[in-house]
């Protein structure tokens, strides 16, 4: 989508409402007339950088309790009300949340700079694990595709490429990047990411009805307002964001520090000095070879069995030259995205 195109989709004399297609599915923006204004709108909303701290403000409670942890999760600052509903979805989702915390770690590297370019706190990756567990090819029931679950129409409104031949929504980075647009939209609106992820989830419709209702635009005052699921998809993304930062968080280094960090060893089968780094994910040969403009033959006589050992969800021992591994840790997210591509989508070149 061009800037001028973004500005007309910002400056819509049209609201844009999302409408949940079912349960972990992302919604649809339908051109339909609102009946409850949005509160604290402006005529020409602005795309913002977001203050993260404040973003999340009513996901603590200022008091000086004393330190409490539920299973490794650090509740002691956790807001009152959310407690219970965190310690019931640790117990229940726990463990498959920490392997998507390892595995998914390549993931979240690249959608937190897509968030951080655009002013976006990067806990709000954690969307797209309540809304698909980051895999790209989901389909729901109701059409919505990809890490964050657009539907058809939402896609193309937001600027993604969406035919028989070619779905963009699969593409992390552009879906990512499209993404991004729609909570800064949302932001804009409510100016508080609570109920920008209630919004994500049933629409501005049924958050500013909420709010009317409530007679206040704090979520844990108008929760009840809002349609069970939309409640419940709140404080899912508070626990999962708490599961996956509670023992240290998601975090990675820069390029400059990760080769600050590697040791040159000498390659026994082609005797060359190498760079190790370990990574995890799907990325393929052909597409790090292709980044790299190496000879798929010399990459894979370096990295043998790479495909084959990251298809198993294990890490593995990339092994490049000096120069070729400041290149793979400069176009990683690129080389991954496509790599990702290529796995679902046979015909992809």
């Amino acid at each position: 989508m061009t800037k001028n195109k973004l500005t007309l989709f910002l400056k819509g004399a049209l609201v844009l409402v999302v409408t949940h297609a079912c349960a972990g599915a992302q919604a649809q923006l339908s051109p339909i007339t609102e009946t409850a204004a949005a509160p604290a709108a402006t005529a020409t909303p602005e795309l913002v950088k977001a203050d993260p701290k404040a973003g999340f403000k009513d996901l603590f409670d200022n008091t000086d309790a004393k330190s409490a942890t539920f299973k490794g999760i650090k509740t002691e600052h956790l807001n009152p009300r959310a407690v219970s509903f965190v310690k019931e979805y640790v117990e229940k989702n726990a463990r498959e949340l920490n392997n998507l915390k390892s595995w998914g770690r390549p993931y979240f590297d690249m959608m937190d700079d897509v968030l951080s370019q655009n002013g976006i706190p990067k806990e709000l990756k954690y969307l797209a694990v309540i809304e698909s567990h980051l895999r790209a090819n989901l389909v729901s029931w109701a059409g919505a595709v990809g890490p964050w679950q657009f539907m058809p129409e939402t896609a193309r409104t937001l600027g993604l490429t969406v035919t028989r031949g070619r779905d963009e929504r699969t593409d992390y980075l552009k879906s990512t990047k499209a993404a991004s647009k729609y909570l800064n939209y949302l932001y804009n609106i409510y100016k508080d990411w609570l109920l920008v992820v209630a919004a994500y989830n049933c629409g501005p419709g049924r958050v500013n009805s909420a709010i009317n209702k409530a007679g206040s635009n704090d979520f844990w005052n108008l929760q009840y307002y809002l349609p069970a699921e939309s409640r419940n998809h709140v404080k899912k993304f508070i626990a999962t964001h708490y599961i996956m930062e509670g023992q240290g968080g998601v975090t990675t280094v820069s390029r400059d520090q990760a080769l600050a960090m590697m040791k040159t060893v000498k390659d026994d089968a082609t005797q060359l000095n190498v760079k190790v780094q370990t990574i995890s994910g799907r990325y393929n040969s052909r597409a790090i070879a292709k980044y790299l403009a190496m000879d798929i033959e010399a990459f894979s006589k370096l990295n043998p069995s790479l495909d084959k050992v990251l298809a198993s969800n294990s890490t593995y021992q990339l092994k490049l030259p000096e120069d070729k591994m400041q290149e793979f840790l400069s176009k990683k997210n690129e080389m991954l995205n496509e790599s990702i591509q290529m796995l679902i989508n046979p015909e992809y070149r």
